[in-house]
C-alpha cells in the first residue's frame, strides 16, 4: 500500500515493601504492550498490575523495587513502557535516561503523588513520555499507557505551560534573527519530521509516512534536537506549533 500516513485527521500535541527482596514475573512474549512496574511498595506494584491488566492487551512483564532491577528487568524483558514510581527522586531522573537509552528505548511513565509542573518538567527532560498523579482514575494510567506507547507525550497543563515560557525565554528572544538561523539549518527531510511531530504521529507512523526506518527517524530527531535547541519531542512539538513550522507551506518560506 505504500508509505502513507493513516487518513484519520491529527491535531493538537499529544505527547503520560521497604527491605523486601524484590521479584520479577515474567510472561511469554504477546502482541501486546509489554509494561514493567518499579515502585518498591509490593502493594502498590500488584494494585497498578491489577488495574493495568483489565485491559487484556496491557502485559505487566515485570514488578521490581530498586533501580538496579529494574536495569536488569529492563534488558531481560525488554518491556515497551515503564511505569516508575517518582520514589526514587534524583536518581529516578538518571534511571529514567538509562532506560529511555538506545539499548534498552522504552517508554516511561513517571507515577506521582504530587502535582509539581516542576518535578514533572524534569521527569520529561530527563527522558520520560509522560506523568501520571496517583490521585488520577485508573483509565488514565491505561490511557496513558496507550499514548506513550503510541509515542506521544502525555504532559498536564502546568508542565507544557513551563516548556513553554523556556522556549519563550530562550535565545531567540535576545536574537531575532536566532529562530531563522537554526530553522534554516534544517534539512528538507528534517522539516518533514518537525512537521509531522507537530501533527502528533509517533516514530512509527513518521517512519511509515516517509518509507524509512525507526531508527533513521531517531537519528533525524536527535540532530533536530541539536539544531533548535530543544531537549525533546514535548519541546520539539511546542516550538514548531510557535514558529509555524507545522504545515508544508510554513516549511517552504523558512
Amino acid at each position: 500500500m505504500g508509505c502513507v500516513l493513516a487518513s484519520e485527521a491529527v491535531t493538537g500535541i499529544r505527547r503520560d515493601t521497604h527491605g523486601a527482596p524484590s521479584h520479577v514475573r515474567t510472561h511469554g512474549v504477546g502482541l501486546g504492550i509489554r509494561i514493567l512496574l518499579v515502585d518498591d511498595h509490593i502493594l502498590v506494584r500488584q494494585g497498578i498490575r491489577l488495574l493495568l491488566e483489565t485491559d487484556p492487551e496491557l502485559i505487566v512483564v515485570g514488578e521490581v523495587a530498586t533501580a538496579a532491577d529494574a536495569r536488569a528487568a529492563a534488558d531481560r524483558e525488554r518491556p515497551s513502557v515503564v511505569v516508575l514510581d517518582a520514589g526514587f527522586g534524583a536518581n529516578g531522573f538518571e534511571l529514567i535516561s538509562e532506560l529511555t537509552a538506545d539499548q534498552r528505548d522504552a517508554r516511561v511513565l513517571l507515577l506521582t503523588g504530587v502535582g509539581d509542573s516542576e518535578q514533572h518538567r524534569e521527569a520529561i527532560r530527563a527522558g520520560a513520555s509522560g506523568v501520571v498523579l496517583k490521585q488520577q482514575a485508573g483509565d488514565v494510567l491505561r490511557k496513558a499507557v496507550r499514548r506513550v506507547h503510541a509515542g506521544e507525550v502525555w504532559a498536564d497543563r502546568g508542565t507544557t505551560a513551563l516548556v513553554l515560557e523556556e522556549l519563550r525565554r530562550g535565545p531567540a528572544r535576545h536574537d531575532p534573527d536566532s529562530h531563522a538561523a537554526r530553522a534554516g539549518s534544517l534539512t528538507a527531510r528534517e522539516r518533514e519530521i518537525v512537521m509531522l511531530v507537530a501533527q502528533g504521529h509517533n516514530t512509527q507512523r513518521i517512519a511509515d509516512a516517509l518509507c524509512i526506518s525507526e531508527k533513521t527517524v531517531r537519528n533525524h530527531l536527535a540532530s533536530i534536537y541539536a539544531k533548535l535547541r530543544v531537549s525533546d519531542r514535548l519541546e520539539l512539538a511546542l516550538y514548531a506549533v510557535k514558529h509555524r513550522l507545522t504545515s508544508p507551506a510554513a516549511n517552504k518560506t523558512v
